[in-house]
């Protein structure tokens, strides 16, 4: 490997791809939404017709993932949803896409942010934080983010769903939600942006000394 790699885990909403994005140009490292990936090979799913929940075509679809499926700006919505959750039921498609992550970092380091990067995907990553925050506050956030796109939402449902989320995540039998046991935990309930970036970015010249810009 001839960088190193930033893994970033955490619950939804709490800041950790934004804070991922922020590091990645800081350091001038590649950035890898990894939540990306499962969309993105459903809605290669769809162009063909083709059921996601297809475990043939779907493992062939995400063979076939390349860096610009992940730009297309039709991976959110209800079907985009749909698909992305039939196809991350499917083993040879998690397969795939944790050697599409691994090769991804393999390449000159990168940043990845995720829910299983410093446990499973790069146990062996130089850097590794959890980010998190009360659910509350998650789910404040998500609000504000859905009412800005012009969403209705109800903010007590939003809650629900996030704790809803926090459990699947926490209780699935593959790879569940946890910090890695030498991650770094950030929590960002009472942290704006720029206070999360500053100590992500004190505990990653912690860890790698001068070889940070």
């Amino acid at each position: 490997m001839s960088g190193y790699v930033v893994a970033i885990d955490g619950p939804a909403a709490a800041g950790k791809g934004t804070l991922a994005k922020r590091l990645a140009a800081a350091l001038g490292l590649p950035y890898l939404d990894t939540g990306l990936l499962y969309r993105a090979v459903g809605r290669r799913v769809l162009d063909h017709d083709a059921d996601p929940r297809d475990a043939v075509v779907a493992a062939a679809e995400a063979e076939a993932l390349g860096a610009d499926d992940l730009a297309r700006t039709d991976l959110r919505g209800p079907q985009a949803d749909f698909a992305a959750s039939a196809v991350a039921a499917i083993p040879a498609v998690r397969a795939a896409l944790i050697a599409f992550q691994r090769r991804f970092g393999a390449e000159r380091g990168a940043v990845l942010d995720g829910r299983d990067i410093g446990t499973v995907i790069f146990p062996e990553a130089q850097v590794k934080l959890f980010v998190t925050a009360s659910a509350e506050e998650r789910a404040r956030r998500r609000f504000l983010e859905l009412r800005a796109r012009g969403i209705q939402a109800d903010p007590d449902q939003v809650l629900a769903e996030i704790r809803d989320r926090d459990a699947q995540d926490a209780n699935r039998p593959v790879a569940p939600l946890r910090p890695a046991e030498d991650a770094v935990t950030i929590d960002t309930t009472m942290l704006d942006a720029d206070a999360a970036f500053a100590e992500a970015m004190a505990i990653v010249r912690d860890r790698l000394g001068e070889s940070v810009p």
